[in-house]
């Protein structure tokens, strides 16, 4: 009679570990790009430990009027898809992790973190 308790006990322990959602995983780092701002000067933005297997639309640019992102440098510990559309849309690139990097004429406006 012990046995089967036990053995139900585990199997509904196993079943609830299963079911449980898991936790989001992160790329740890930083990743960087250059931008033009609206007065025209170059600005650095950055993503800090940004999710993974996630599509990140560049809030800076978002909007079609303004030039794309450039100069890309992945400092986290996942590798970077950048996309030259938003949404990851349109022609990409891989970034490898730690520091991995592309030149100004490496246009982006969203990346995903493998």
């Amino acid at each position: 009679m012990r046995l089967r308790t036990v053995s139900a006990a585990a199997v509904c322990a196993l079943t609830m570990l299963l079911a449980a959602p898991s936790s989001a995983t992160a790329a740890t780092g930083d990743f960087l790009y250059q931008y033009t701002d609206s007065h025209g000067a170059p600005q650095i933005g950055h993503l800090t430990n940004p999710p993974s297997g996630q599509c990140i639309t560049l809030p800076e640019v978002e909007a079609e009027s303004v030039p794309p992102a450039h100069s890309p440098r992945n400092f986290t510990s996942s590798t970077a898809a950048v996309f030259t559309g938003i949404e990851c849309e349109g022609d990409y690139f891989s970034l490898r992790p730690n520091g991995g990097h592309g030149s100004e004429r490496l246009k982006l406006r969203s990346v995903v973190f493998s």
